[in-house]
């Protein structure tokens, strides 16, 4: 109790052509932007840096290469998230 793990595994998209389900893979950018910018700010040594760092690297990798699916469900909006996202992790 108390350890929220399931923010540390990105969420399943199961049909990217549903417009309500594909939402997920805006919440899986969203979660790896904001982990990318506390690993940030977090001292170099402290122990849950390198947690948030693999955790939003496992959510962007989730979602990433479904930004041009085809479908104009996702793929008319993804493509800012990813830009943002993707800026945060430089």
């Amino acid at each position: 109790a108390g350890q929220p793990k399931n923010l540390l595994y990105p969420a399943g998209v199961s049909d990217r052509s549903d417009p309500k389900i594909v939402h997920l893979d805006g919440l899986n950018l969203s979660r790896a932007w904001c982990m990318f910018e506390i690993a940030k700010i977090l001292p170099e040594n402290h122990a849950a840096r390198d947690m948030l760092i693999a955790s939003g690297t496992r959510h962007a990798n989730a979602t990433l290469p479904h930004i041009s699916s085809g479908l104009y469900e996702g793929e008319h909006w993804l493509a800012s998230f990813a830009v943002y996202q993707l800026s945060i992790m430089e």
